[in-house]
């Protein structure tokens, strides 16, 4: 049996970075993951998708994305091998609160980590196992173009997944049951998104409700229906409560109701956002150490790389006016920038929201660069930044981070 400080479950963007900032910390670690490092977003998600969104053709965001995601995951397999961290390949099972078992090897310690992520969540159809539907993963490594594809559910990976095959040249057809894309999005912002891809050719059937895969006319459907935190049985030898459709409960910690077990990332339910994940994790380890730090979990920032993108931090107007929220909105357009025009980036708008302090609450941008832009925003909104502030800084002329400066 190996004694360590501290047993971290799952090496995607949470599990190794809570293994390196530890390590760095003078903690002892052992990391286990049963499949490749970096997780899903790197092997399966955010890095083979954005090969795809920057390359022109199937053939060559192939070839990038094997080239792009083996560089990327060896770095992390690099970080996992710093001093103070032991990576162990396996399926880790919970014996106790305080044991991983690992095949026939058992670990224990004071603190664990549980960061073991989320599966893709799929409806309950009576034809689930017809031979058109294939998964995020296996649409990333098909090799022939499908000449129409249809996508079940609007939210980030449907939206940025239709962009991308619609730009290869497939028919592109997406279903959502709701009112409309990106529910997580401002409404007008992603509203307009999809007006402009109707312009360019796709086709949205919204407030749909799909009931059987026999009615969709396509080649390959691909169902992208949101994501299941990965919960396991052995969790309840572990003594913290959990949900198989909600996930793991933490507090402001990410502490589990089991002292001195942690759940970060997807698995807790709260932000599935892999820099969500890796915030996580330094808080988690800061609590383990008994520190404090200045991280901000409220102010989230988010992006879908569309074409054009979309991005958002903050509060949204329909939040706004459900909460009785006073605020007030700032508008924008991308066809007043100079950078804009010369890029031939045109479709574009910025909202900003300004409460009656003049203290910047929200930012959704959609757009060329958006994720950039929002980024700036983020910065400005951790600080508590006024309007008025934000006037007052020099921006380089000309660049799109006058869009945000010109509101």
């Amino acid at each position: 049996m190996d004694n360590c400080d501290l047993i971290i479950l799952g090496a995607g963007p949470g599990g190794y970075r809570a293994a390196e900032y530890a390590a760095q910390n003078g903690l002892k670690v052992f990391i286990i993951e049963q499949d490749e490092v970096g997780g899903t977003c790197l092997n399966r998600g955010c890095i083979p998708t954005k090969t795809f969104v920057h390359s022109t053709t199937l053939s060559e965001a192939l070839e990038r994305q094997q080239q792009v995601v083996s560089q990327l995951r060896s770095g992390v397999e690099g970080i996992l091998a710093a001093p103070g961290i032991t990576l162990m390949r396996g399926h880790g099972i919970f014996k106790n609160n305080q044991t991983i078992a690992v095949g026939d090897k058992t670990i224990t310690a004071k603190n664990i980590i549980v960061a073991t992520g989320s599966s893709a969540k799929l409806l309950p159809l009576p034809d689930i196992d017809d031979p058109r539907l294939v998964s995020s993963t296996e649409l990333l490594q098909r090799q022939q173009l499908p000449q129409r594809l249809c996508i079940i559910g609007a939210g980030v990976v449907g939206m940025e997944f239709a962009s991308i095959f619609h730009r290869f040249g497939s028919e592109v057809t997406v279903i959502e049951y709701l009112k409309e894309c990106l529910p997580a999005f401002d409404a007008d912002i992603a509203k307009r998104l999809r007006k402009l891809m109707e312009k360019r050719g796709f086709g949205f059937k919204m407030k749909t409700a799909v009931s059987s895969l026999a009615d969709i006319d396509a080649d390959v459907i691909l169902m992208a229906t949101g994501r299941r935190p990965n919960v396991s049985d052995d969790f309840r030898l572990a003594g913290f409560q959990y949900d198989e459709r909600m996930g793991i409960s933490v507090d402001e910690n990410f502490q589990t109701t089991a002292t001195g077990i942690y759940a970060i990332g997807d698995v807790n339910g709260r932000q599935m956002l892999a820099h969500a994940a890796e915030m996580q994790a330094v808080r988690a380890v800061n609590h383990i150490m008994g520190r404090t730090d200045g991280i901000r979990f409220d102010i989230m920032p988010a992006a879908v790389f569309t074409m054009p993108e979309v991005a958002g931090v903050g509060v949204t107007e329909e939040a706004c006016k459900a909460k009785g929220t006073a605020y007030s909105c700032k508008k924008s357009f991308y066809r007043a920038n100079g950078k804009a025009l010369a890029m031939g980036e045109t479709e574009g708008l910025l909202k900003l929201l300004v409460d009656d302090n003049d203290r910047i609450i929200g930012c959704h941008v959609m757009g060329a660069h958006a994720a950039d832009i929002v980024q700036e925003a983020a910065v400005l909104m951790h600080y508590n930044a006024t309007l008025s502030q934000l006037r007052d800084i020099t921006h380089i002329h000309p660049t799109l981070g006058e869009i945000l400066h010109n509101v």
